[in-house]
């Protein structure tokens, strides 16, 4: 129950919880009306009955019982002795028979009213009977005055009736008056959502609309704006001083690099000048994949506007800076001619792209065991880049993970020439920033497939 209740929205909850309490409200409403009406009718038809009964009862202490006796509507009276014997009655009472037993007499007596079938009296309605007793003990007497009460009762049924057919009509139309009233009352909530959903993809200078109204969602937006101040300072701070430290590694790495290769080109060299020279560009390999990052994280709006161009020769491009590579890296084979010749065009921005699928294949080149092949095709609405490696692959569970900034799974971390983990990180970066994506797959012989899809203009 209390997980149901939990997957309910905030306005269904209101919802519920009013309309539950409006509900409870109205049928004890509902009650309350029903008895305090039907109290009130049969106080009224017993209090009209006493006031004939002891107007009898004056004139029987007086002696001047008239015969019969006068009675207004629809009244029956009685006046029966000690012994239930009948000395006085209406013109459409019984003069024989009693209308009540002798414990129904002694009842009446004590001041409550008694109900007994009509049929005592040869009437359709049941009667309701109070009593006024008269004379002294030895003489005791007692006056009876009977009403029919089916109109009460017919004034009962008529009132539940209209309850209960009002009653559910009722809580319909405030339960849609409710609904309209709770969603507005919600609606600048869902507009502070909206408002922070749309800020997760656009720049830190977006901020949440803060309501006109002065209550406390005016305190909220206006709490989560200062939030998002304090968050946009902590990250300007963050990419600064990474930016700022990989600055200034630049030039000492740079430095070192230099030193490294004049020695090696002298002679100097050892197999620790090897290594060193090395670490050396694997240090400037990650200072410079930082300052992308920094740089792309500044930058969220990119200031350089989309082009149209071929992506032949942007292939043809990456493949020739590896020709060198450890392993050899082709176009794919079943490619005709050069990857991407004919009307294979993408929008984005040229640079940007030739850096995400360079850093592919250098990926590819790290993983692979003998082969890189790249080919471009067109796919219908885009045209897709696609760089296979025959590689050992990435397991479907970590092919999201790799995308982290620092990601490496335990198989590069082994290897000597393993990367810093912000390659794909930045790929990921660079192509949703033109409004691509990337895909990674299994290749149909093993290893890896990787996939930029770009869109066409």
């Amino acid at each position: 129950m209390t997980r149901a209740w939990q997957r309910l929205s905030l306005r269904a909850r209101l919802l519920t919880i009013g309309v539950l309490g409006v509900a409870t409200a109205l049928a004890v409403g509902s009650v309350t009306l029903y008895t305090v009406l039907t109290v009130a009718s049969y106080r009224s038809l017993d209090e009209a009955g006493a006031a004939t009964a002891a107007g009898v009862a004056s004139l029987a202490a007086e002696g001047r019982l008239p015969d019969p006796i006068p009675v207004s509507g629809s009244q029956v009276v009685q006046v029966v002795d000690g012994r239930d014997r009948v000395v006085g009655a209406s013109v459409d009472a019984d003069r024989l028979t009693a209308m009540l037993l002798p414990r129904e007499v002694a009842l009446a007596r004590s001041g409550s009213a008694v109900e007994v079938p009509g049929s005592r009296l040869g009437s359709a309605s049941p009667l309701r009977v109070v009593a006024a007793p008269v004379g002294s003990a030895r003489q005791r007497r007692t006056v009876l005055v009977a009403q029919p009460f089916d109109a009460v009762r017919h004034s009962q049924r008529i009132l539940a009736v209209t309850l209960l057919a009002s009653y559910p009509l009722l809580l319909l139309v405030l339960a849609l008056i409710a609904w309209r009233v709770v969603g507005a009352a919600l609606r600048p909530v869902e507009a502070l959502r909206s408002s922070a959903e749309r800020i997760s993809g656009t720049g830190e200078g977006v901020r949440l609309e803060v309501p006109a109204s002065r209550d406390e969602v005016h305190a909220l937006a206006i709490t989560l704006n200062s939030m998002l101040d304090r968050l946009a300072a902590s990250r300007a701070r963050q990419r600064s001083f990474v930016a700022d430290a990989a600055h200034e590694l630049r030039s000492p790495l740079t430095s070192m690099q230099t030193q490294l290769e004049v020695a090696d080109r002298l002679g100097e060299g050892t197999d620790v000048t090897a290594d060193l020279l090395e670490e050396v560009l694997r240090m400037r390999r990650l200072v410079e994949d930082l300052l992308v990052l920094a740089r792309l994280d500044a930058d969220r709006a990119p200031s350089a506007p989309a082009e149209t161009f071929a992506v032949g020769p942007l292939v043809t491009e990456v493949l020739q800076r590896h020709r060198d590579a450890r392993v050899e890296v082709v176009a794919a084979p079943d490619q005709p001619g050069p990857p991407g010749d004919g009307p294979l065009v993408v929008l984005g921005r040229r640079d940007e792209l030739q850096r995400a699928l360079a850093n592919l294949v250098d990926n590819a080149v790290r993983h692979a065991a003998h082969r890189v092949e790249v080919r471009a095709y067109d796919d219908g609405p885009g045209v897709v880049v696609e760089v296979v490696d025959d590689g050992a692959g990435i397991a479907e569970e970590d092919r999201d993970r790799v995308f982290e900034r620092f990601t490496r799974l335990d198989e590069a971390r082994d290897r000597d020439a393993g990367g810093s983990g912000l390659g794909l990180a930045i790929v990921r970066e660079l192509v949703q920033r033109n409004g691509g994506r990337v895909h990674l797959g299994t290749a149909p012989g093993g290893g890896l497939s990787a996939r930029i899809r770009l869109p066409a203009p």
